[in-house]
Parts: structure tokens; sequence; C-alpha cells
């Protein structure tokens, strides 16, 4: 805790909850904690990405934006678990779907992140690190989507670093049976075990690079709704 304020959160020592959902926008992290919080209070917002702790259903829970990509999203949950004594992160955010069985609006659970990063190279392993969710957050996520009758899938995500990636490339992802790509997970889950603790990717299904569909304004906010009260279910 001595390393607190960081360079990139002033927030106390004792102001985010064990569970912090992290969205990559700043201001649907906003939405969600106006949303959805009871009495949510402002705790960090340097450089923009807002922080806020309130309750969910009595239980306290956090929400703060990653900011795009596998730099940022390192940064941030590096942090809320090695100085915040953050247990829990768990991503909410959208995704390309690469799967043929995978529709507009689809939930994803990642229960590994391929990924074309370098991330893993600070770690100077004898070998090719696998990044996986923590299990006890990914059963339980697939539980509540039951429960909650939502479409989903559970599989490999494809973490890429770049945004507009070769169409060629993603084809051969999805050859390995990705289902999805997006820019976080793999750095999240990197960082959970390294950290000892517990990670899961929870995307939604906005577009499908593959072949040019996307999902309107008012499908998109629908969907991504009902992916927070997933998350929010688990705080």
């Amino acid at each position: 805790m001595s390393m607190l304020p960081t360079p990139h959160n002033n927030a106390g020592a004792e102001d985010f909850a064990k569970t912090v959902l992290m969205p990559g926008d700043p201001l649907r992290a906003k939405f969600i904690a106006e949303t959805y919080l009871e009495t949510p209070r402002l705790v960090n917002n340097v450089r923009g990405i807002q922080g806020y702790t309130g309750t969910y259903r009595g239980m306290p829970v956090s929400v703060m934006a990653s900011g795009m990509g596998m730099p940022s999203m390192g940064i941030y949950s590096y942090e809320l678990f090695h100085f915040y004594g953050v247990d829990n992160i768990i991503r909410i955010g959208s995704a390309g779907a690469l799967s043929d069985h995978l529709k507009l609006r689809a939930i994803v659970l990642g229960m590994s992140a391929c990924t074309n990063s370098s991330y893993a190279n600070q770690y100077k392993l004898p070998g090719t690190f696998a990044p996986t969710a923590s299990y006890s957050l990914l059963k339980r996520a697939s539980d509540k989507a039951e429960e909650m009758k939502l479409s989903f899938s559970v599989g490999p995500l494809f973490s890429s670093d770049t945004f507009y990636d070769d169409m060629e490339n993603l084809k051969l992802w999805k050859a390995m049976g990705v289902l999805a790509v997006e820019m976080e997970a793999a750095a999240l889950y990197m960082n959970a075990a390294q950290a000892g603790k517990n990670a899961l990717a929870i995307c939604t299904v906005s577009d499908c690079p593959l072949t040019g569909e996307s999902c309107s304004a008012e499908e998109r906010q629908l969907s991504l709704t009902q992916m927070m009260e997933l998350a929010l279910s688990l705080a």
C-alpha cells in the first residue's frame, strides 16, 4: 500500500471493493455506476479513467475503466491487484465474432485468451504461457447466464494488439476454434495469474469482422446492459 497514490490512480487505500468491473470506456463506467450502484462515489479520475465504488444489492462493488488495449489494461489491473487489495476483476466489453455460431449481441465468457502480444515476455518463462480465466468466476458466470436465459458461449478469445487486424490472420485464429477477438483479456488474465488473484472477461458480440455485420446503437445498448447485469451478479 506504500505505493499509493500511483501515477494512474489517486484513490485511497480502502476506496476499492474486492470486486471491480472493468469496461474499456470511462463513460460506460460512469453509466454503470449511476444506473446500478447504490450511493456511488467517484474514487479516481486521473487521466479521465473514472473509478466508482458503491453497493449492488447490498454488496460492495467498484467499476473502473481499463482504457483500450493490453498496455492500458495491464497498468490498471496490476495496480488494483497489487496496491489496492482487489481480489476479482471482471472485464466487460465488446468483441468481434469469429465463430460462425456466434450471433450479434451474444455473450462470450472468455475461458482463455490467445494473443499476438509480447506481454508475457516480462515473466521470462521457458515456454509459452496460456492465459486463462479463473474457474470459480467462469463457473459462476456460466451458471448465472443460464439462469438469466442469456444467449452465451464459453471458449477462447483472441486478444489482439491491433484493432484493424488483417482478415486472413483472423481466419487462422477462427480455424483454431477461437470464438471472438478483443484487445484486453490476455493481459488481465496474466496479471491475475502472477498476483494469485481472479479474473474473467465477459464480452458482448458487437460486430462480425469477417462478414461486416454490426449492431445498431439500440441493439448494442440492450446487449451491453445484459452483460453488465451478469457481471454485477458475480460481485
